[in-house]
């Protein structure tokens, strides 16, 4: 990796619920460079070191598309001796934007791509970049020689396990959107409670469009018609910087992704020591092989899932302990964020 290196994202936030862990990729970086310029659509709260300059296309004050892109190219143009490569994060249209001039400029090009979509910035994108870097091999679907498998990176010393007494809880992170699919989870819930008197289930994360928040009225409307209000609490977003909280006085998380993707939350549960029940074929065959009876449901199949999470429940106390240091050990080895960043780093050196 270059000394100098320009940092392309969405967000620099230490309090976003979304990208609030970026944050924490862009200090690692600034351990390996000499200087790091970070432009991104929007900026809130950060604390980094001397050599990391933050620069906003303006989505905080209220800038248009267009504007976006005039004041992207204002600042790859003004820095071009500012830095000698390029690491895109999640957002192939700026490579797209940037990469003929980035490449006759001579810059080296990253891109940072974990999920299932393949569009038309991607095909392009893939044209430009020098590396591509994904967390596992369902992460990325588009055929390339670039691709580099470097896992997930997880601030294991922030998500630990700790001595916060565990309470019969239920936890679940992410978007609110019908592609997540709580409707299994919340079935599964009333099948549950048939067995268990004192349980709960929390819902961490919120709507993001309209589509979304009419299918948030309909969970909600759901949960009150069958009786559930005194067990699922929707709890709407969370900065990533206080989420640890949740996840270590909890007992089982629930990953119900369908994207086929590494998911990062479902990879810091398991740092915290949290079994993760789950349906998403990548987490499975990637970590959790071994546990496949244990953790693993099928898709949409509630009496499945409440079957698995009803197994968490009844493990005796020094077993979950025992399955919870072993799940962490697999994300300090595997995906740990001082791990990732260096194999990032030595790659594009």
């Amino acid at each position: 990796m270059s000394k100098k290196l320009l940092i392309i994202t969405q967000e620099v936030n230490i309090d976003g619920d979304d990208l609030g862990f970026f944050h924490g990729w862009i200090n690692e970086f600034s351990n390996h460079c000499e200087s790091v310029k970070v432009v991104c659509l929007k900026k809130g709260r950060y604390n980094f070191s001397d050599n990391v300059e933050v620069l906003s296309l303006g989505k905080e004050m209220g800038n248009k598309r267009l504007k976006y892109i005039l004041i992207f190219y204002k600042y790859i143009w003004k820095l071009k001796n500012d830095y000698d490569a390029i690491f895109v994060h999640m957002n192939p249209e700026y490579v797209v934007l940037g990469g003929p001039l980035w490449r006759l400029m001579g810059k080296k090009i990253s891109l940072w791509y974990t999920h299932k979509n393949v569009n038309i910035y991607l095909r392009l994108a893939e044209k430009f970049v020098h590396e591509i870097f994904t967390a596992s091999k369902k992460s990325f679907r588009l055929s390339s020689k670039k691709i580099n498998v470097v896992g997930h990176g997880i601030d294991v010393d922030y998500f630990k396990a700790t001595n916060i007494p565990k309470k019969r809880k239920i936890i679940t992170t992410g978007r609110i959107s019908a592609v997540k699919d709580y409707v299994t989870l919340i079935e599964a819930i009333q099948i549950i409670r048939k067995d268990y008197l004192e349980f709960s289930l929390d819902i961490i994360g919120g709507p993001l469009n309209e589509e979304d928040e009419g299918y948030y009225s309909y969970l909600k409307k759901y949960v009150k018609e069958n009786d559930l209000n005194y067990i699922v609490n929707f709890l709407g977003p969370k900065s990533n910087n206080t989420i640890v909280e949740y996840l270590q006085s909890s007992e089982v998380f629930v990953n119900l992704s369908h994207t086929g993707s590494l998911d990062k939350a479902g990879l810091e549960a398991m740092a915290c020591g949290l079994p993760v029940v789950t349906c998403n074929e990548a987490l499975m065959e990637d970590l959790l092989f071994d546990y496949r009876e244990m953790l693993y449901f099928e898709k949409k199949n509630s009496v499945e899932l409440a079957k698995k999470i009803s197994g968490i429940f009844n493990l005796n106390s020094d077993k979950k302990k025992e399955l919870g240091v072993d799940w962490r050990r697999m994300i300090q080895t595997d995906h740990s964020l001082p791990g990732l960043i260096k194999k990032i780093v030595n790659i594009s050196e």
